[in-house]
């Protein structure tokens, strides 16, 4: 008993644990039933596909079914015994025969067989008829009918793939505009503006963007009007409709534009001029009307535009093409913006890096009021810029971001935002790969060669003669800039090549932004150091010189055609024609340009003349450099002073020594009184309440 008692039980045990797994299963498949994403597009899939099925399946179950015979059978077997009752030839192609009544037909509906002709038929069936013996009573009638076997199906069925693809492609597609289906009001849907609407998931804010402090409290005070628009309209004041961003690319304006989505507790839409350019005939301007009813249902609000110059672009007499189409959407443009008024509470915002090309219409108060230049930074706005993207890396404890980031700035000469923060990611990269633990200030210093010069290429072994000779060009370079008052000085120059170059060579410019005369022929001087030099030392001269030479000719027809710096050529000033435009008329006359060109040469070779004779001067001290690059491969800065001595003129090249001769050593982040509460959102409140204090202390 006890064993049949633990065998009952263990019998038990095991039907538990099955009915566990069971369960177990069970619930698992059902939580992944319910994680499935049951949205209306997928529920309309499934319900078209159970439509197909059930179609199919009533169609193949409830269609009639027949069997092929020959002629022979159908006459000795079927009617030759009455089993037929009638006759369809169809499509007079093929004969259905069908049974007689009360005969059996559980297994097919109907037998067939094909005819090679209808005459022929009725010909051979009337003759078998007559065989058999039967009467004009007893012959079995012939009935013929029409049906269809594919063949219209097969030639409509490319129409029906064409309409559907198209069908596909403005449901799924560019031209379902932007909302995957079919449009509100409009065919396709696309005339809807494909803007997006931004609220509270950008993470970029003011804090992040430096370097262009002047631009900010434009911004800011953008903002301040949407938030406190009683502060301005008390006064009688109407704050500008919109504002162009514009400079070169790298500075900014699109984080400018990010950092006021961020920061503004209003929406904020964002669109791009490209995509109001689409291959049909109206659709530019009809997005550009929903865009602004958009706007204005959402008001008050900020809207941005990016790369406005692929609409904005000047109208012109002869336009072919999209060209047409481009000028419509800038007249809807135009024709909005002037819709809005100081109580609509709308502010545009647009950037651009080519102002130059935008239509005046555009660019008139009233439309676009204020244009904002946002260029280079300064060595103060470089230094604010790395203390920014200083911030999320892993740097030493013993590293004072603040003198770091100003070693950095005075390292970077010309940079933009953009080049910063690849410096920044450069030195974190370096230091991962190198498996450090932080980033430290020799990382910084590669990540500045790296972009400055480019990949350096250890492996492209030079010839001797050429490492010889690209010695000693670096070398004239280096002697003359350091020579020269208002030259470069040098401040690394390494053989190592790095990028398309052979050599590297990185100079400070000094922060300047007005030349002399005597500064850019110095500039000239230190340029053609390197050709001088080959042709002391080697009698011959390499193609080495070829960007340097280039340098030189822009810069002597600037200073003779641009700066009016020639007494030839006079007080005048004439545009130099840029790279990638249409070559036109010159400006100038025949004779005006063979003068021009006699000034460019004579000032040319006075520049020669002038570094060859420094180069004869210093010959032992470039052949000094020039050995000491082919044996170290690298100069810096020391090996410069202890090889060439202290160089004669005072310069600054440090932060400190930049900044000691300006009036602020930081950038001026100052806020006038009416937005330094732009955050708080309280302005209206509090000039409500003073309004009603003075109304009080009147009565």
């Amino acid at each position: 008993e006890e064993s049949r008692g633990r065998e009952w039980q263990d019998s038990n045990n095991g039907k538990d644990q099955r009915r566990k797994r069971w369960k177990r299963g069970e619930s698992y498949w059902w939580s992944r039933f319910q994680e499935f994403p049951f949205d209306d597009k997928t529920v309309q899939n499934l319900a078209a596909g159970a439509a197909g099925m059930a179609s199919a399946f009533l169609y193949f179950h409830f269609r009639e079914t027949g069997v092929q015979i020959s002629w022979k059978d159908f006459v000795h077997h079927y009617l030759s015994r009455g089993l037929v009752g009638h006759v369809e030839v169809v499509n007079k192609q093929y004969v259905k025969v069908f049974p007689a009544p009360g005969v059996n037909t559980s297994r097919v509906n109907y037998l067939w067989f094909n005819i090679g002709s209808a005459d022929s038929f009725e010909h051979n069936l009337e003759l078998a008829q007559q065989e058999i013996g039967l009467d004009s009573t007893q012959k079995v009638p012939v009935l013929y009918s029409s049906e269809s076997d594919g063949t219209l199906f097969l030639s409509v069925l490319p129409i029906l793939l064409v309409v559907g693809f198209l069908l596909f492609a403005t449901r799924q597609g560019p031209m379902a505009g932007g909302l995957g289906g079919w449009g509100r009001g409009s065919l396709f849907g696309i005339s809807e503006s494909k803007a997006r609407i931004i609220k509270n998931n950008v993470s970029v804010r003011f804090k992040d963007v430096a370097g262009c402090e002047e631009a900010k409290q434009d911004i800011l005070e953008f903002i301040n009007f949407l938030k406190s628009p009683r502060q301005y309209h008390d006064l009688g004041a109407k704050i500008p409709k919109g504002a162009v961003l514009w400079g070169p690319s790298g500075n900014g304006k699109t984080l400018l534009a990010k950092a006021t989505a961020g920061e503004a507790n209003v929406p904020f839409i964002a669109v791009n001029g490209s995509e109001f350019q689409e291959m049909f005939v109206g659709v530019g301007a009809a997005r550009i009307r929903d865009l602004f009813a958009t706007t204005r249902k959402n008001a008050p609000c900020i809207l941005f535009i990016d790369e406005i110059d692929a609409i904005g672009r000047k109208r012109g007499k002869e336009n072919f093409g999209d060209e047409g189409e481009q000028e419509n959407t800038l007249n809807q443009l135009l024709v909005e913006m002037d819709g809005f008024n100081s109580s609509t509470n709308v502010v545009v915002l647009a950037a651009t890096n080519r102002a130059n090309i935008l239509d005046p219409a555009l660019m008139r108060p009233g439309r676009f009021d204020r244009h904002v230049y946002i260029g280079p930074p300064d060595m103060k706005g470089r230094a604010s810029i790395f203390k920014v993207h200083l911030r999320p890396l892993k740097l030493d404890s013993s590293v004072d971001v603040e003198t770091l980031a100003r070693n950095l700035a005075a390292l970077t000469p010309d940079f933009t935002g953009a080049d910063i923060a690849n410096v920044c990611n450069e030195a974190a990269l370096i230091a991962a790969r190198h498996l450090s633990q932080y980033v430290s200030s020799k990382h910084f210093e590669w990540a500045v060669e790296r972009v400055v010069g480019g990949l350096e290429k250890r492996s492209q072994v030079l010839q001797l003669p050429e490492k010889t000779a690209l010695a000693y060009h670096e070398a004239g370079h280096a002697v003359t800039g350091w020579f020269l008052e208002h030259a470069d000085p040098p401040f690394k120059v390494s053989l190592v090549p790095r990028g398309t170059g052979l050599g590297y060579a990185q100079y400070l410019p000094k922060e300047q932004y007005l030349f002399t005369q005597e500064q850019l022929f110095d500039r000239m001087c230190m340029m053609l150091g390197g050709r001088v030099a080959e042709q002391v030392f080697f009698r011959q001269v390499t193609t080495r010189a070829q960007d340097d030479l280039r340098k030189v000719t822009q810069s002597a027809y600037a200073q003779i055609v641009q700066f009016g710096m020639n007494g030839a050529v006079g007080q005048v000033s004439f545009d130099l024609p840029q790279w990638g435009s249409l070559i036109t008329d010159k400006p100038f006359s025949e004779s005006t340009a063979q003068v021009i060109d006699q000034e460019v040469r004579s000032l040319i070779d006075a520049a020669f003349q002038r570094t060859l004779e420094l180069i004869l001067d210093k010959k032992e001290m470039v052949e000094k450099v020039a050995k000491h690059l082919l044996d170290q491969e690298i100069l810096d800065r020391a090996d410069m002073v202890e090889l060439l001595g202290p160089r004669p003129f005072q310069e600054k090249f440090s932060y400190q020594e930049v900044v000691d001769c300006l009036e602020k050593s930081k950038e001026d982040t100052f806020l006038p009184e009416g937005l330094k509460d732009w955050q708080n959102n309280k302005g209206d409140k509090k000039h409500l309440q003073n309004r009603q204090n003075t109304s009080a202390l009147y009565l």
